[in-house]
């Protein structure tokens, strides 16, 4: 699934570590969400999205899930 957490992490210059530690995850869950070999939980989406302030579908393309 295309994701935009990459782009949201360097606007917000957010390493994927600073990511993962705030989410409750590991930095390896995140490059495999970033390189699409990974569909985060919803529980994770969530909390991704709300660490930039966005909602889940602004974060990630729902569209492939159709």
């Amino acid at each position: 699934m295309k994701t935009k957490i990459r782009e949201l992490r360097k606007e917000n210059k957010c390493s994927q570590e600073d990511l993962a530690i705030a989410v409750g995850t590991t930095r390896q869950t995140i490059i495999s969400i970033e390189s699409e070999r990974y569909i985060a939980s919803l529980p994770l989406a969530y909390k991704i999205a709300k660490y930039f302030g966005c909602k889940i579908e602004d974060v990630f393309d729902l569209k492939e899930v159709e």
